[in-house]
């Protein structure tokens, strides 16, 4: 038993390792691609012939919070009116219509070209009124917002013109959080979003391996949507799904580090395990729909790697989830097994891939909140925070990973939204939020009591090696069970 827990153990490590090494090469490349000038071509918008024909889609479930709040800042947008399309893509089943509508009206007073898209049926989900809305599209291309989003006005006029390149299918912008400073929950969202939107997106980016569209805030070329099969709602992120369809089939994306798309963060640790457990996933979904044929393309060997690792990313989780359940029995393997010192010995050398995350994070950290010592010392509470939480929620987001490998399927459950910005202010009443104690919240108790157990062992076995590790487990998975007790 010793030598098979040993064995998991082993692998797991060695996955994370090799996910490290990953990063550590997105990060070179994200620094080098700092010194490199955009050389793109852009359409002249001083020329009206050159500004092409745009579909702003807001695709929206029951948004009852936000909606005016986007339809307010949709108005602001700056294009030409006889250029531009807004279609609401509206599948809501609440009050949120007859506000929705209103909204409609008021842009159409206003001289917007804006249509009201209703379905009966919810086929597909998201990618199934998207797939919908460009059946009648006027626009030659599609942006897309999500109901927490706030474009800034020159959204379109920072993103449009670089599709004058033919080869570009899609152009992404990077999120802004308009709440990151609520709470901790909020600021780890925010640090892990940040991390992926510097690092990963321009690291992949500048080198041409492939990235993907995150679903919003971003802009499609309509006839790479077309050549590339179309929206498909068979797994939960349809927008991984279709990035990776048209980037094999030649597309080129253009990532814009710098024009930023604000929105909000779900405040709610149940609604941030609700977006965890879509995204982790689809992630693993498309690992599944997609890995050969990423094997069998004509990508280089470093895309293809890259883009491996990129589709399983979710699965670090499953990784890390291994790893820390089985660090106790491993504790006491190493205090009675004393043949087995220089294995030991050898997996110290792992703490390498804690070292190279803390050096990529601290990189993406410096650039987006500045540089001295306050502010590194707010990045480490921050570096700890966020690895303690994703520990927190390693094993919800493990079983959404295994549901993904293993073709489990399940519906589309969207993120609820609040816009609330101050402590202060009751989300609890939010009608969107289901407020009931779940089996793996039970779970996420009896783990955050395990951990602790870790801790005692340490003393008992004057080996603490591994204590600050379940330092953070037990502030994880305490932090998530305690949350889920509150909210009720």
């Amino acid at each position: 038993m010793d030598y098979i827990i040993i064995t998991v153990y082993t692998m797991s490590l060695l996955m994370i390792f090799f996910y490290a090494l990953a990063q550590l090469n997105l990060l070179i490349n994200y620094v080098k691609a700092q010194k490199q000038c955009d050389k793109c071509s852009t359409f002249d918008f001083d020329n009206e012939d050159e500004i092409p024909m745009v579909t702003i889609q807001l695709p929206m479930y029951n948004e009852m919070y936000v909606v005016e709040r986007l339809f307010d800042q949709v108005a602001k947008i700056k294009y030409p009116k006889n250029k531009l399309e807004i279609q609401v893509l509206d599948d809501s089943t609440d009050e949120s219509i007859a506000v929705t509508l209103k909204k409609v009206n008021e842009l159409k007073a206003l001289g917007f070209d804006i249509n009201h898209i209703q379905r009966e049926i919810r086929t597909g989900f998201k990618a199934g009124a998207l797939k919908e809305g460009l059946e009648s599209a006027k626009g030659e291309f599609i942006a897309i917002f999500d109901a927490d989003f706030l474009p800034e006005p020159d959204f379109l006029y920072k993103t449009i013109p670089y599709f004058k390149n033919e080869k570009i299918g899609v152009v992404q912008t990077r999120w802004g959080h308009i709440n990151r400073d609520y709470s901790i929950l909020t600021r780890i969202q925010a640090f892990a979003l940040d991390a992926h939107f510097t690092i990963e997106q321009v690291g992949r980016n500048s080198k041409g391996h492939f990235i993907n569209f995150n679903g919003t805030a971003g802009v499609w070329r309509k006839a790479c949507i077309f050549d590339a099969g179309n929206w498909e709602g068979d797994t939960l992120t349809e927008d991984l799904d279709l990035s990776y369809r048209s980037q094999l089939k030649g597309w080129k994306f253009k990532y814009l580090e710098d024009v930023i798309s604000p929105a909000e963060l779900p405040i709610a640790v149940s609604a941030a395990k609700s977006q965890q457990f879509r995204w982790n996933k689809g992630g693993a979904e498309n690992f599944r729909k997609m890995k050969w044929k990423v094997l069998s393309s004509d990508s280089n060997w470093k895309t293809k790697l890259h883009c491996i690792l990129h589709l399983l990313n979710s699965t670090m989780f499953l990784n890390v989830f291994i790893i820390a359940v089985l660090s106790i029995p491993m504790l006491y393997i190493k205090n009675h097994s004393m043949e087995l010192e220089n294995y030991f010995a050898v997996m110290s050398a792992f703490i390498s891939s804690t070292i190279i995350f803390f050096i990529c994070y601290w990189v993406m950290y410096r650039k987006l909140q500045g540089k001295g010592f306050v502010s590194f010392f707010r990045y480490v509470l921050d570096f700890f925070s966020f690895f303690s939480l994703a520990l927190g929620f390693s094993f919800h987001n493990t079983i959404a990973v295994l549901e993904g490998h293993f073709g489990k399927k399940s519906a589309f459950i969207r993120t609820p939204k609040f816009n609330i910005n101050n402590i202060n202010q009751n989300w609890k009443s939010n009608k969107y939020i289901v407020n009931s104690l779940s089996f793996t919240n039970l779970v996420e108790g009896l783990l955050a009591l395990y951990f602790i157990f870790g801790l005692y062992s340490a003393f008992y076995l004057n080996d603490y090696g591994l204590f600050l590790f379940h330092i953070m487990l037990v502030f994880g998975f305490g932090y998530v069970f305690i949350n889920a007790l509150r909210s009720n």
